[in-house]
């Protein structure tokens, strides 16, 4: 959800909800958790693996195995790079039975559901602007993207949380993934028939080249189209169901802490064991995907929350949490603007290649990485300590 709060007296700006002393702190330290991977950890692992090619074979095959984690698996398959995005569509629906239960207590019914549009087309307005706009003409639109599908996800996944009991929310999770499952395994494709997961023949890449207007993300299919839109609204569900649970105060916090683990594993087997028919792969975001991808969220949520809020260990989280107050903001500058390249303004050019010939090859790149990132610290601390957020 997006949300704005006064921000100073000086601005009356409503720009974000601050932090509550009822919120979940596991849940923001995972937000950012979630996004030092997008926001320059990958590159940071990208150039230390090239530091050490052909050194130490061990530190050389371990830096290799990371950097391998942090690119996204072409077509089918699974890294944890490819977990990055459901997480982050999986901890928003966390924090909709978190959230929304005290917005109906205090506005109503129907003034929540105009707090979630309002939130929805905020977001969806935002990732129109972040793909460009209207600056390539009408045709050029990215209608549907990133900040598009979260924006989706969190609209349905709200609006059925507002109305309907959990039983309907399981129904419609189920509904979502074997309804998605039987259009791709059993709807033929004039190109070569039905049941074809490849990626120039399966259902979801020809919907979006008939019906999806504008600017595909590769110009004849796109990873946020239409269909496939479907299942990602049953990761957010998936959230929904850990929110329901930690909210639920006849659960002890570690009871709490292994439902998740548990469900978390049981989920990630069944989705393996799905994928021997309909395949793991995020382009598509296969239900066997939406398992998977669940499943290791509410393993790691379950981690998380077993450490600070069990434990109540906090402090060596308090980077993740500085990131994950602003995660929507942060991400969008990166978008605009980008950390890496302003960090190149400072320590790239001749001292990179310096770098380079000192040191060791990629060292330079590895420098300025390092450098973005301390900005993206530097900047998410600033905000959270003068309470300025914008997040979903």
């Amino acid at each position: 959800m997006m949300r704005y709060a006064d921000v100073s007296q000086a601005m009356k700006a409503r720009l974000a909800e601050t932090p509550g002393k009822e919120r979940v702190g596991s849940l923001d330290a995972l937000r950012g958790f979630n996004f030092v991977w997008i926001l320059g950890g990958d590159g940071i692992l990208l150039a230390l693996d090239w530091m050490l090619q052909g050194k130490n074979p061990t530190a050389s095959a371990i830096a290799h195995f990371f950097a391998i984690q942090v690119q996204h698996v072409p077509w089918e398959g699974f890294r944890f790079y490819d977990l990055v995005f459901p997480m982050f569509v999986f901890i928003t629906g966390v924090a909709i039975p978190l959230s929304l239960p005290q917005l109906v207590e205090r506005d109503g019914r129907l003034r929540a559901h105009v707090r979630v549009l309002r939130r929805v087309v905020l977001l969806y307005v935002l990732g129109l602007i972040f793909y460009g706009g209207i600056k390539g003409g009408w045709q050029d639109i990215r209608f549907l993207g990133v900040l598009q599908r979260i924006a989706i996800c969190y609209l349905f996944a709200a609006v059925l949380f507002l109305n309907f009991n959990w039983r309907v929310l399981v129904a419609t999770f189920v509904a979502l993934l074997a309804g998605y499952w039987a259009l791709l395994s059993f709807v033929p494709v004039p190109c070569c028939g039905a049941g074809w997961f490849l990626p120039d023949g399966n259902l979801a890449n020809f919907i979006d080249a008939l019906f999806l207007p504008g600017r595909l993300f590769d110009r004849t299919s796109d990873p946020e189209g239409l269909l496939s839109t479907l299942p990602a609204i049953a990761t957010c569900l998936a959230g929904v169901f850990a929110g329901l649970l930690l909210r639920e105060k006849r659960v002890a916090p570690q009871a709490k802490v292994y439902w998740l683990l548990g469900a978390g594993i049981v989920s990630i087997a069944a989705g393996y064991l799905w994928s021997l028919q309909f395949p793991i792969i995020k382009y598509l975001w296969t239900s066997s995907f939406v398992l998977v991808t669940a499943g290791w969220s509410a393993v790691l949520l379950g981690a998380f929350y077993q450490v600070v809020d069990v434990w109540g260990y906090r402090r060596w989280a308090t980077v993740f949490v500085w990131i994950g107050a602003n995660a929507i903001l942060l991400y969008c500058l990166n978008g605009f603007f980008g950390f890496e390249p302003f960090a190149l303004r400072f320590v790239g050019g001749d001292f990179g290649k310096w770098l380079d010939q000192a040191v060791t090859p990629g060292a330079g790149m590895f420098v300025a990485h390092l450098v973005g990132f301390t900005f993206v610290v530097m900047l998410a601390g600033y905000l959270y300590r003068r309470k300025v957020f914008l997040r979903v």
